[in-house]
């Protein structure tokens, strides 16, 4: 069987518009940020575990920080305890805690690296909690309502923060041609288990490793201005201007917080990319146009 002219055409123009892109980030840290819809729909699936299997392969370093929310509501609901969340984040008591790390250390974690695994790369599920990974502390939330005169604070259990990040298994694990895949669970002082937000931790992660490029995967096309149209190529400047214009808000603003502290730390670029966008991550990285929204830590010129 040949292939049509116009279709080879095609498939060269696509291999030379990668080839820069290979060679400019062969050797270099990405960290990927895996959640939304790609955890879910089956084809979407397949396509991220080969994206990540490529990238392994052409001689980048990925490293996969991955979320999983609705496994853990699905769970509880099956166990018969009902989910609760305080400004977006879920309370969580011992026995919840119990189920996360059941379902993220567990479940998750061992289905993505079984997928990766299956389109023949090499990777090794972690927990914060192996080789004292991410140490964390409680997180503290206060409800500031206008009808309280000062600020309540308000207990989520087990929830916490990033304290600090020990990349020592991580590096171990990327010089020996392995992808590491990570469960956002970290460890206080106190030997206590900590859910921490997904998109914080790959932040964090980001930020030790110096990467090249931190990649948060979302159920939307990227970062909208007023008329629905995705913004890219911002600078940190741009973005503290979108933030204190309330044109990012809701759940966007963890990532956009993770993506910004990131660059401002040290990371390269980062990119908020449409997880539901088959092959986002090759998309973004390998071509000049991308899926997503583009933050890089230069300044706007004064």
């Amino acid at each position: 069987m040949t292939i049509e002219n116009n279709q080879a055409k095609n498939i060269a123009h696509v291999l030379t518009e990668a080839l820069p892109y290979i060679q400019r980030f062969s050797g270099k840290i990405i960290v990927v940020k895996y959640g939304g819809n790609a955890m879910v729909d089956e084809k979407l699936k397949k396509s991220f575990a080969r994206d990540i299997v490529l990238m392994k392969t052409v001689g980048m370093n990925p490293v996969v920080v991955h979320g999983g929310g609705p496994q853990i509501g699905n769970l509880l609901e099956r166990v018969g305890k009902e989910s609760q969340f305080v400004q977006g984040m879920r309370v969580t008591d011992t026995e919840t805690m119990d189920v996360v790390e059941m379902v993220l250390g567990g479940q998750v974690n061992k289905e993505i690296v079984n997928l990766i695994n299956q389109h023949q790369g090499a990777a090794v599920g972690l927990t914060g909690k192996d080789g004292d990974l991410i140490r964390a502390r409680k997180l503290v939330v206060e409800n500031k309502s206008p009808e309280l005169k000062t600020p309540e604070i308000v207990d989520l259990g087990h929830v916490g923060e990033v304290e600090s990040i020990d990349t020592s298994v991580i590096e171990m694990l990327v010089q020996g041609d392995f992808i590491p895949v990570i469960a956002p669970i970290g460890v206080g002082e106190d030997g206590q288990s900590y859910n921490i937000n997904a998109d914080l931790v790959a932040g964090k992660i980001a930020e030790a490793l110096q990467a090249e490029k931190l990649i948060l995967l979302t159920n939307t096309p990227g970062l909208l201005d007023e008329n629905e149209e995705v913004l890219t190529g911002l600078t940190v400047d741009k973005v503290d201007e979108l933030i204190e214009k309330s044109v990012v808000y809701g759940g966007m603003l963890p990532k956009i917080r993770s993506a910004l502290d990131a660059v401002q730390a040290g990371v390269v670029s980062s990119h908020i990319i449409d997880g539901r966008v088959e092959h986002a991550v090759l998309l973004e990285i390998f071509t000049d146009q991308g899926v997503g929204t583009l933050i890089h830590g230069r300044r706007s010129e004064s």
